[in-house]
Order: C-alpha cells, then sequence, then structure tokens
C-alpha cells in the first residue's frame, strides 16, 4: 500500500517539502494548487523534480465550488475545470479532488451534482484522468460522506468515485462503518488526520488544529479499518492543516507522518486480519517492563556534587565498569550509571549539556523486535564500538540525542558481567524503582515526541495539563504502560522564563529535568533521609494550612508532612505523597513518591507550589547559575 503526505501539511519551499517528504519513507505527494503557484518553475519542470525525487503525484487539489451551480456559473465552472486538467497533464497528475460545493449561489440536489459530476468525468476520461468527490464537513449541501457516495453512485461514471478524509468523517461525529458498504473500487483517495476534541466551529477546527494519526483524539483507526474493509487498495495520504506544524522543521514533520501512518496501518493489520490491501509488517508495540538503568553523563567536580547527592539519597556505588571510567549506583532496583568517559558518546553529551542523563535503559519484551519496529518507523538507531569483553546492547536515538538502550533477558548478565554488581541493590532509604521520568523539551516537539513512544510501546496517554509557573505556562503530557511499570512526562516549555525552559536554556537541550523513584513508606524514606543529611525541597506553611482545608488528613499526620516537607495529593480516595531534593547542576533533581495502586496522576496541583518553592532557591534573574 502506498503512502503519501499533502503538501500544506509542513512547512517550507516546494523543495524543501519534496526533500523532506521523500527523505521520510513517502511514495508520493498531494499537491496543492498553491504550492504550485508560488513555484518559478512552470508545471513541467516541477512535475519532473517531483519525479526526480522518487515520489508520484498522487492527488492535485483542490478543485472547488463546482456542482450545483446555476447556469452562467456551471459553464464557467467545466472551464475552470478544462484549464485545471490542461494544468494536471503538464505535471503528470491523473486525480483531482473536486470538494464539495460552500459557494452561496449552489443549488443542491443529488441528482443535480450526480449529473454535473458525470459529465466532469466524460471530459476528465476523454484525457486519461478521473474525478475525485469530498464531502467537506462544512459543505453547504453536501457534508456527509454517505451523501456524497450517493452522488457518485448516480453518477455512474468509471472516471470518478469518492474521496474519503478521515476528520470530514470524524469531525461531524459519524459512524465510519457506513464506509465498508462501498465498493472499494470506486474509493479513489483516502486521506488521513486526527484532532484534539475540541468544541469549535468546524472549519476553524479543521483548519487550525489537525495532527497525525495518533496524535488526537478521534477514532482514526476505526476509519481505516472500514475503509480497508471495503477493498480500498490506493494510497493512504496525510492531509494536515495545523498551525504548529506550519511553523515546524520539514523534517521533523515529514518523519512524523510517515511514522503515524505505518503505526496506524499496522493497528488496521492487527484489528482487521483479512484486510485486502498489503500493509507493513512490523513486531508489535513493545511491553516496558521498568526501567533498567538512568546513565548520567558527568566529569570531576560534577561528577562529585552527582556522588554526594546520590549518597544523600541512600544510594550506594556497588560496581565499577571492567574497562571505562563507569560506576554503578544501586538502591533496591533501581540503577544509576555515572559515567564520566570522555572518548565515547557519554563525554559528547557532557561536553554539549555538562552533568545530565544521556541515557535510558528500558526492559522490554524482546530487544530485537524493539529496534525492528523503531528503525520501520522511522527511529534512527545508535551503535558504539563496546568495549573488550562489553555486552552490544541495541539502542536508539532519544529526545535531545540522547539514547535508549533496550535490554531484555538476553541482557541480564550486563552487571554482573561488566560492574561485578548482584542484580538487587541495598534497602539505603527504602526507594524501591524508578517511578517516572520526566523529560523537558519545547512545546512545539511534544506532540513528535509523544507520537514517538505512543508508536513504539505499549502505551496510554493521559490528558494533557497545564502547569502553572509563576513566570508562564508549561505543558504537560504523561504516557503510561498499561500496568504503570514505566511513565514518562513530556513538559512543554513555551518561553526560558519558566522554570522548564531556563533548565533547556542552561543546559542547551538536555532531556531529563528530574527521576522519581517509588517507595512504601515515604515517612520512613523521608526520616531515614533527614537523619543521612538529605535537604529536601522547603514547601511554606501556607501550603499545609491548605491541605488541611482541602482534604479530611489527621492532624498529627499532617504535622509529620510539614515537618518532613512531604505533598500530598488524592484522587478518588488513591492517596499519593511527595517529596524533592533541591535543584542541583543547573536545575536537575530527584522525587520520592508514595502512591496508591488506584492514583494514576503524578501530583499536578502540587507542580505550582514545587515550582515555586524551586525558584526561590534559583539565583536572582540576571546572575548567573552556579
Amino acid at each position: 500500500m502506498k503512502t503519501a503526505i499533502a503538501t500544506v501539511s509542513i512547512s517550507g519551499t516546494l523543495t524543501e517539502k519534496l526533500e523532506a517528504i521523500a527523505a521520510a519513507g513517502f511514495d508520493g505527494i498531494e499537491i496543492f494548487e498553491q504550492d504550485f503557484i508560488t513555484d518559478i518553475g512552470s508545471a513541467r519542470d516541477v512535475g519532473n523534480r517531483i519525479r526526480d525525487q522518487g515520489l508520484e503525484i498522487s492527488l492535485f487539489q483542490p478543485f472547488r465550488d463546482f456542482e450545483g451551480l446555476p447556469e452562467e456559473l456551471r459553464v464557467k465552472a467545466f472551464d475552470r475545470a478544462e484549464r485545471k486538467f490542461d494544468l494536471m497533464q503538464d505535471l503528470g497528475a491523473d486525480l483531482v479532488l473536486v470538494c464539495s460545493s460552500v459557494h452561496p449561489k449552489a443549488l443542491g440536489g443529488i441528482d443535480r451534482a450526480a449529473d454535473d459530476l458525470r459529465e466532469l468525468g466524460e471530459r476528465a476520461a476523454a484525457r486519461g484522468l478521473r474525478i475525485g468527490y469530498e464531502a467537506l464537513a462544512w459543505g453547504r449541501h453536501v457534508n456527509d460522506h454517505r451523501d456524497a457516495w450517493e452522488i457518485v453512485r448516480r453518477a455512474d461514471h468509471d472516471s470518478v468515485g469518492i474521496i474519503l478524509d478521515s476528520f470530514h468523517t470524524l469531525g461531524r461525529g459519524l459512524d465510519p462503518e457506513s464506509i465498508r458498504r462501498i465498493p472499494g473500487d470506486k474509493i479513489f483517495f483516502v486521506q488521513m488526520a486526527d484532532a484534539p476534541k475540541i468544541d469549535m466551529d468546524l472549519l476553524y477546527w479543521s483548519r487550525h488544529f489537525r495532527n497525525m494519526p495518533g496524535e488526537g483524539d478521534l477514532p482514526v483507526t476505526d476509519f481505516m479499518r472500514a475503509v480497508l474493509a471495503a477493498g480500498y487498495t490506493g494510497p493512504v495520504s496525510l492531509e494536515i492543516f495545523n498551525d504548529q506544524f506550519r511553523g515546524g522543521s520539514p523534517n521533523t514533520i515529514a518523519r512524523d507522518g510517515y511514522r503515524s501512518l505505518m503505526a496506524l496501518l499496522d493497528d488496521v493489520r492487527r484489528q482487521e486480519p483479512d484486510v485486502p490491501a498489503p500493509l507493513p509488517v512490523m513486531p508489535a508495540r513493545q511491553r516496558i517492563d521498568g526501567t533498567s538503568f538512568i546513565e548520567f553523563a558527568t566529569r570531576g567536580a560534577d561528577g562529585d556534587q552527582l556522588r554526594a547527592q546520590l549518597t544523600a539519597l541512600g544510594f550506594a556505588q556497588t560496581g565499577k565498569h571492567m574497562a571505562k571510567a563507569v560506576t554503578l549506583w544501586q538502591q533496591g532496583d533501581i540503577r544509576i550509571v555515572v559515567n564520566e568517559e570522555e572518548g565515547d558518546f557519554a563525554g559528547t553529551a557532557y561536553n554539549m549539556h555538562g552533568t545530565s542523563v544521556c541515557d535510558v535503559g528500558l526492559a522490554v519484551s524482546s530487544a530485537s523486535e524493539t529496534l525492528e519496529r523503531a528503525k520501520a518507523l522511522g527511529a534512527r538507531g545508535f551503535t558504539q564500538q563496546p568495549a573488550l569483553g562489553q555486552l552490544d546492547i541495541p539502542a536508539i536515538r532519544g529526545l535531545g540525542g540522547s539514547l535508549l538502550h533496550v535490554l531484555d533477558d538476553s541482557h541480564a548478565s550486563v552487571w554482573t558481567r561488566e560492574f561485578g554488581a548482584e542484580p538487587k541493590g541495598p534497602k539505603g532509604a527504602g526507594l524501591q524503582a524508578v517511578d517516572h521520568i520526566a523529560q523537558t523539551l519545547t512545546y512545539d516537539e511534544m506532540l513528535s515526541w509523544s507520537l514517538f513512544y505512543g508508536t513504539l510501546f505499549d502505551m496510554e496517554k493521559s490528558p494533557m495539563v497545564d502547569v502553572i509557573d509563576p513566570d508562564g505556562l508549561v505543558r504537560s503530557q504523561a504516557l503510561s504502560t498499561p500496568e504503570g511499570r514505566f511513565r514518562i512526562t513530556l513538559n512543554g516549555a513555551e518561553t526560558h522564563r519558566t522554570l522548564a525552559g531556563a533548565f533547556l536554556a542552561d543546559s542547551f537541550g538536555a532531556p531529563v529535568q528530574h527521576i522519581a523513584f517509588t517507595t512504601e513508606d515515604i515517612f520512613a524514606s523521608a526520616e531515614a533521609l533527614a537523619s543521612a543529611g538529605f535537604d529536601p525541597l522547603p514547601i511554606p506553611g501556607n501550603y499545609y494550612d491548605d491541605l488541611a482545608s482541602r482534604f479530611d488528613i489527621p492532624s498529627e499526620k499532617l504535622a509529620r508532612m510539614k515537618t518532613l516537607q512531604i505533598l500530598y495529593d488524592a484522587e478518588d480516595g488513591q492517596e499519593f505523597f511527595q517529596s524533592y531534593s533541591r535543584p542541583f547542576q543547573g536545575g536537575i533533581f530527584f522525587e520520592i513518591v508514595q502512591r496508591a495502586s488506584g492514583y494514576r496522576g503524578y501530583g499536578a496541583p502540587n507542580a505550582p507550589f514545587r515550582i515555586a518553592a524551586q525558584k526561590r532557591l534559583a539565583p536572582a534573574k540576571g546572575m548567573p547559575r552556579i
């Protein structure tokens, strides 16, 4: 099955768009008339440039306000069509999209529209061209794919078919199951787009908020299942209108688009196994069983500070790498790798970002299948010559150029073999596992990395939340495996004035700002840490006074929370406790949490108070960070 993307979906000149689309792996494009008009080349030149990139023109669009016009306008509409046919032949395109009319003088009537399309189809066939009719969700008389199909059916011409667009169907809340009754050979083209659920004017929603399949809330998989079950075997294309994408990187948006289509078609293949169309074959989304390790790149005095912080948190050094300047720190099931090697990837990461998380290891069901799926979805692999005796563990590039290593049972010996360490660390302060990893990025990158995790791994998205910073807004998107064995939050900063934005600016894009660890008893852990000299983030007394007014917390317990600087939240009776370290190394910090099994959140109501407390400890504005 061939893939395509509309040129309107990404930013840049036509040449930049074509290069990005070809590099991402698409087979073809929908060329928008505006992209052709703004180019200095002739139609024949543009067509040749497209084919030189290894692409085909799958669709030319749009042809607007054609059907159902009064006679004097009808004649002009056919004249316009003939001119577009001339252009299509010069370009080398054989299919044009005719969208249902929004013309104020359009008369309506299914038979009238069918007669118009039949005549247009006859003229197109004389030139070896085809007509695809699409129901716009805001069409004046036709805004439902079922009506569009009835018009095409009555037109009864071999060169006239229907074009289906997921947004125009799903955005109106129409059931896509009716598509299964359309003959597959009369579906000439299929366009895909997702969108967040927003209650607004359909036209404005469509023109500004469409996104890639899997990035929104529409049942795009159900739509695609119905299309393929109908017997459609033609191209599947993306038609995305999005203000954010219009200012983004053409290469990133094209790669995301290809990734989204491959994942969508793979989902359809698994849910609709009898579809006749050839679909991509790749391993399923991979199960994550937990965080195997978190690796910091550091050096010298910075490394001393990191080790002091780990010691204060109850970690102990349990191993030293057999061939590199790398040490292993453990507590419970948590492994922290401290890498001070200058000549490998970590050394490059330190030179770029300072002390930072350069690598995260994920325990997966199959490392080889994870890598295979990642490459099929366009992720970049990573290789580095292993030291003598070192295991070669698969890795892919992650946020900010960092790494994601994937480990399965075949890599279980790495800790004893390379570090001489035991599988489980000392009890320490009672910290047991990694609860979640918080990645900081620009807001424009959030959809891209949410798509990355959601298409590669078996993860569910939580609704995006706004986190209030005294100097701006940060948007946070959480993803979690079904069992909660791996959680990640993506925190999108729009300005450097926010805590997240300042961290990004100061670290030159380091990917991880904070890491949360779990404990079964946060009070016992906090007391053990206090006795070891751990200095928690100070929370003002006003916070605890407010807790007393919002929750029925026993006074003795509340007093203990205040003494130990523990924050609190609850959902449906399920309690959540959290405590933070003070920021270090330019803004990195740690969190300790105790969550009831039914609590799915991250203490979002506490974020403004945590951020304000952290900002009170930061250097005054205009002063250098230490």
